[in-house]
């Protein structure tokens, strides 16, 4: 009881770091910014030093002690961006001054076409290296096929040793047609912009960041290392080996891409590959038959575990020996996170040396309603089901998984989605990651910059200029109490998924969204586990056992090959009692030029493995009893997550439609007493239960649903306590008239979300009196950023409609204040606790605004009844409301891409403004139960 009891004293910690960004600003300016971010109800900040003129130079040093100080005197904490820009891997500059070893290298292949037989063949080398300063390193030939022109992928090795002399290869070229790959290391041919970034699979290149950037701020800030300096983070570093830099498709097989490299890696690749590595190394970049998966395999299983060792091993051992954290995140954009290019080869892998997983959603990334359809942004276009469905599950099961993670995730969030972007969308935002397991937020960004920055907005304050600004520390204080109860805990899952990063080099193979996705739309929650995770876990009790997480069962995506010791392995598993489920077939072979029959067969045999088509899976679960909770029908768009204290279950509901409505039953597990948690408001209200037994297997087990109405956009927190534990809790009590109701009756009369009830036979026959509100007018006063909360009258509508029209206020940003009388209450018989005299109604009595776009705020009578940053746009006003004529006042606040139309806003349809409706008073009639009958 103790995380829910410290929530409701007001003790939660932080678990919110923005983005500041450093320009050189004056010292007032920095005070004051870091005072908005307070008063944001954040205690933490990441600074990063990307816009500014003079990293660790003395005006840099001057601006961190400014804000040293100021975290030191009002309790914050300070994160460091860990480079002078991002992404991170330039080092300050300081690489292209290192030895050439230690620089960043690639391995890349030419090509020489030559026919035979010409016993006396030459070719010339020397120019080759004067062309991009090149090293050749080997060489190999193979046939051409005559007709077609492709290389048969039989390769002769050539030892240039023996071959070369003074730059002149001597090579008899046999009859036919024939390709000379000729490998060479050179510098050239990655992305040019990143040509002097440190080299992550060289140590020593690692070193030169912390030796410049890391080892720079613990000599300045010792003394406050794991107190108010808390860590650095790591800003998508990665190989960037790729010429056009985000090239998402940076899979082995390209002909023209240049390979991450180091001195040894030849001995490396010959002890993971076998000592013929020399004789297939062409097949990194052509097809060749039957070796060429099982070399790239080889290839990217060792450079994935170099990066891990090398760079975030290296710098999350040097953070963790002075008692800071290290923290960021790498490219995951389009499935890029198993590939070379702007990727690092492997994500778990990659962060294996971070104390958080982390991910980051900027640029349009995530977008309502483009769960599968794809969504045009500046990156070409999005595979939407993996950013909705996997990327953030990929981060939330390494925090789950890991315990170096302690079960933390992170994600760098809301940037670059310009000013289109309102509180209504991050909200979105933060629901659909929490409701994922993340647990820490990264938003971006507060700019000290005058506005407007062009940077990349949103920016949080905006030096005053953004309207919404008030009420971004709503959705602070919301964010830190859910994080609060993610924290610290156990999270609950019935399904592993397997990372298909080692199936993809090893042949054709299933990303490991689609599984995922089939399980999620039928609220069947899972991680993702990397291979090298299963091959150190055990089977207890049929459950699959990694770190505090249980699963009951495993499920991995269709592979084409696999590698031969996870074969092994889950042959084991199984063997052990764990369900090994493999979509539409078994693997045909290892990913290794090994041999796998019998380990195959003897894996097919087993009883608990079986292959299931994609699209039967959750049902195969269900029917098994596999599963945390059931609705009473398909909702393909809610969303849960379920999460474990001593003590205390938690469970989210999310509705992730961009405009539809959901009406369910669910059906919860286990005994006790079930509370609905108001994250906004900080309170509990009760919640009644419908018991029945549950259907699945012998002995009936007691289990309890919940009827539950959630609006686009809305989510609800259920918890369980133990029976008797609820009597010590602030639980507020039904007020007159509140009623059980069915989903038809939407809202509670105690906050803005849907009851959460039990339906009986009476109340599912009762009926709302409602009706809209129709004012003869309604007044109009507009108030910017700036200017509020003085506003200047508009004028008058008889009817409600975008304020953002053509033909209104098409460029308006700020906030539109409705004015209006409405009189007495609904219908004084409708509830027999309503008084027929007296100043207030005791009777539930909401008030529905409709559609609102989007930020939201309502007086009665000059009372503030509170705000709402998205739908539902319902207020219980009954302690507000009088006999007679109330004074009715709404307050809508839009963004600023209406005023400011600024490039990341483009790719995004834009929003009307300002209060549509239709407005309702809404009264519930009373119950036979309440009436005393």
């Amino acid at each position: 009881m103790s995380k829910l009891q410290q929530l409701l004293s007001g003790e939660e910690r932080n678990y919110i770091l923005p983005f500041l960004w450093q320009r050189g600003e004056e010292e007032s300016v920095i005070r004051e910014e870091l005072a908005r971010i307070r008063k944001a109800s954040i205690r933490a900040v990441c600074v990063e030093s990307r816009p500014h003129p003079d990293m660790l130079g003395p005006q840099w040093w001057r601006d961190m002690d400014i804000i040293m100080d100021e975290a030191r005197s009002h309790g914050m904490q300070i994160w460091v961006f860990d480079d002078d820009h991002f992404p991170t891997g330039n080092a300050t500059g300081k690489v292209k001054e290192a030895p050439l070893e230690h620089q960043r290298q690639f391995l890349s292949e030419r090509r020489i076409d030559a026919r035979g037989p010409d016993p006396e063949a030459s070719f010339l080398l020397r120019p080759w290296s004067v062309l991009d300063g090149a090293r050749p390193v080997g060489a190999a030939a193979a046939r051409r096929d005559p007709s077609t022109g492709k290389m048969d992928g039989e390769f002769i090795p050539i030892d240039l040793g023996a071959a070369v002399q003074d730059g002149v290869l001597y090579w008899p070229v046999p009859e036919g047609y024939w390709t000379i790959c000729l490998f060479v290391v050179t510098r050239e041919g990655g992305d040019e912009r990143r040509k002097d970034y440190l080299n992550p699979i060289v140590p020593e290149s690692t070193q030169i960041l912390i030796d410049n950037v890391y080892e720079a701020y613990y000599a300045r800030y010792k003394d406050d290392f794991g107190k108010t300096f808390a860590g650095f983070f790591s800003d998508e570093p990665g190989f960037y080996n790729s010429k056009t830099g985000y090239d998402y498709a940076s899979g082995l097989g390209n002909a023209s891409m240049a390979l991450p490299w180091r001195d040894d890696l030849l001995e490396l690749l010959e002890a993971e590959y076998g000592p013929d590595l020399r004789h297939h190394l062409p097949l990194l970049w052509h097809e060749g038959g039957p070796h060429t998966f099982a070399v790239r395999y080889a290839y990217m299983n060792v450079i994935s575990k170099l990066y891990a060792e090398h760079f975030s091993g290296r710098i999350g051992s040097w953070c963790q020996e002075r008692g800071v954290a290290y923290i960021g995140h790498l490219m995951e954009d389009n499935n890029v996170h198993a590939r070379l290019g702007c990727g690092a080869g492997h994500f778990f892998r990659a962060l294996e040396g971070q104390d958080m997983s982390g991910l980051d959603v900027v640029l349009w990334q995530i977008v309502p309603g483009f769960d599968e359809m794809s969504f045009s942004w500046m990156g070409g276009e999005t595979d939407s089901v993996f950013f909705h469905y996997g990327m953030t599950k990929l981060a939330a099961s390494l925090g789950h998984i890991d315990p170096r993670k302690q079960g933390r995730t992170f994600c760098e969030i809301f940037g670059a989605y310009g000013w289109a972007e309102g509180l209504k969308l991050m909200k979105w935002l933060t629901d659909h990651m929490l409701v994922r397991g993340v647990n820490h937020f990264v938003p971006h960004a507060f700019s000290q910059k005058e506005f407007p920055d062009w940077d990349c907005p949103p920016h949080f304050y905006a030096r005053g200029h953004n309207p919404q600004f008030r009420y971004y520390g709503l959705l602070n204080q919301y964010t830190n109490r859910l994080c609060h109860l993610f924290n610290d805990g156990q999270h609950i899952a019935t399904a592993a998924v397997l990372y298909h990063a080692e199936a993809e080099w090893s042949g054709n193979s299933m990303l490991f969204q689609e599984p995922v996705k089939e399980l999620q739309q039928h609220q069947i929650d899972c991680d993702v586990l990397p291979a090298d995770i299963l091959l150190e876990a055990t089977v207890q009790a049929g459950e699959l056992a990694v770190h505090q997480e249980r699963y009951r069962c495993l499920v991995i995506p269709y592979a084409e090959a696999l590698p031969i010791e996870l074969i092994s392995k889950l042959g084991e598993l199984a063997a052990s009692g764990l369900t090994v489920i493999f979509i539409d077939a078994l693997p045909s072979r290892a990913s290794q030029a090994v041999p796998h029959a019998e380990q195959l067969e003897a894996l097919a045999q087993q009883s608990n493995v079986e292959a299931v088509p994609l699209l039967a899976l959750s049902g195969m679960l269900r029917e098994r009893g596999m599963y945390e909770v059931q609705t009473s029908e398909k909702q393909s768009y809610l969303r849960t997550y379920q999460y474990r204290h001593d003590g205390l279950e938690v469970l989210m509901l999310f509705n992730e439609h961009p405009d539809q409505s959901l009406a369910t039953r669910i059906t919860l597990p286990g005994e006790g007493v079930w509370l609905r948690y108001d994250a906004f408001g900080n309170t509990l209200d009760p919640v009644d239960l419908i018991e029945q037994a549950d259907s699945v297997g012998e002995g009936a087990a007691q289990r309890f649903a919940v009827d539950v109405q959630l609006s686009a956009y809305e989510s609800v927190i259920l918890l369980r306590v133990s029976t008797g534990d609820e009597t010590v809790l602030p639980i507020r009590p039904r007020k007159a008239g509140h009623i059980a109701t069915s989903a038809a009756v939407a809202w509670s009369a105690l906050s803005s979300e849907p009851i959460v009830a039990a339906v009986s036979a009476e109340a599912a026959a009762s009926v709302n009196t409602s009706r809209v509100v129709e004012p003869a007018e309604w007044k109009v006063s507009l108030s910017t950023a700036k200017s509020y909360p003085s506003f200047e009258h508009w004028g008058t509508l008889t009817n409600l409609q975008n304020m953002s029209a053509r033909e209104l206020l098409p460029r308006f940003s700020g906030t539109f204040k409705y004015e209006c009388q409405l009189q007495g209450i609904l219908d004084p018989t409708a509830n027999a606790s309503v008084p027929t005299t007296g100043e207030k109604s005791l009777s539930p009595l909401w008030l529905d605004l409709g559609s609102v776009y989007e930020t939201a705020e309502v007086w009665v009578n000059g009372q503030s009844a509170g705000v709402r940053l998205c739908a539902p746009y319902v207020w219980e006003i009954s302690e507000y409301w009088r006999q007679g004529m109330n004074d009715i006042t709404i307050e809508v606040t839009n963004t600023l891409a209406k005023d400011q139309q600024d490039w990341f806003s483009k790719f995004v349809q834009q929003e009307p403004s300002g209060l549509l409706g239709p407005v309702r008073l809404i009264q519930p009639l009373a119950t036979s139960a309440e009436s005393g009958e």
